[in-house]
């Protein structure tokens, strides 16, 4: 599946409403602001990486990095 700054979006608006927290809340939880939370919901393809990975944090998101197979770089 490919993700796009919409579906992480979206992903992130349902697990908070799954989880009944508010906007607010998770703003204040992650050390974000409001507008970020909102913003980051709608899908904002240039929200800071080093935020959304904490609002991911905060709701249990677990993201997985896997690099190319075949991939022989050492230290790239």
């Amino acid at each position: 599946m490919k993700h796009t700054p919409k579906t992480i979006g979206e992903l992130v608006k349902s697990t908070r409403r799954s989880m009944g927290v508010t906007q607010k809340d998770l703003a204040m939880t992650s050390g974000t602001g409001l507008r970020f939370i909102i913003e980051m919901e709608q899908g904002k393809p240039t929200c800071q990486l080093g935020k959304a990975l904490t609002v991911l944090q905060t709701l249990g998101i677990k993201i997985e990095l896997v690099p190319p197979v075949g991939d022989d770089r050492k230290g790239a």
